[in-house]
């Protein structure tokens, strides 16, 4: 078995008597240093689709649209755009997902799995249109209950926080482990 150079580490996170979260945190073994980078993205491409199972999911950007835009059209990315503050990408390829959190690491990005509001949901798109990049986990409040998971995605910092009635941190390991399994991370509760 391959030595393990990198940690996830899966914790129940307390955001109050009202909301059901999950952080996880990626970091370089023995230290407390955020893992970013080229590694970083290609562990997180493989964690985000294992957490969503067969769920359909998508990746809500809502700052430095135009960017991101151009990215996807560059590489042929499809993607939609429910309003003019949100721009929506279904489940990319594993290729095109790595690139685009390698490239966009250093935003804040959220993402939707399961659930009806998936495929498009005028209400929620536009309730998270402005909100996500400045109150974070706020603006899936509302939205989480009826998905798999809301998350919300700080890669800059290492950090994932899922909102989910559905997911617990053990059924997050659970998920993670084989298909991290092979890049050299332990996924584990905090020490």
């Amino acid at each position: 078995m391959e030595e393990a150079i990198y940690r996830l580490e899966v914790e129940a996170l307390d955001l109050g008597p009202d909301a059901r979260a999950v952080g996880l945190e990626l970091i370089e073994r023995g230290t407390r240093e955020p893992l970013t980078g080229p590694d970083a993205a290609r562990i997180w491409a493989a964690t985000l689709p294992a957490l969503a199972g067969s769920e359909p999911w998508v990746l809500d950007f809502f700052a430095h649209l135009s960017r991101v835009r151009d990215f996807c059209r560059d590489r042929k990315i499809a993607f939609r755009e429910p309003n003019a503050h949100t721009l929506v990408i279904s489940a990319p390829a594993p290729e095109p997902l790595e690139a685009l959190l390698a490239r966009f690491a250093n935003e804040r990005f959220g993402v939707r799995a399961g659930g009806p509001g998936i495929a498009g949901d005028p209400e929620v798109e536009g309730q998270l249109a402005g909100q996500l990049s400045a109150l974070g986990v706020d603006a899936y409040h509302a939205a989480y209950h009826t998905c798999l998971f809301c998350a919300v995605c700080d890669f800059e910092s290492g950090f994932l926080t899922v909102l989910s009635d559905r997911l617990w941190a053990s059924e997050v390991i659970r998920r993670a482990r084989p298909a991290l399994s092979g890049l050299g991370v332990e996924v584990t509760r905090p020490a």
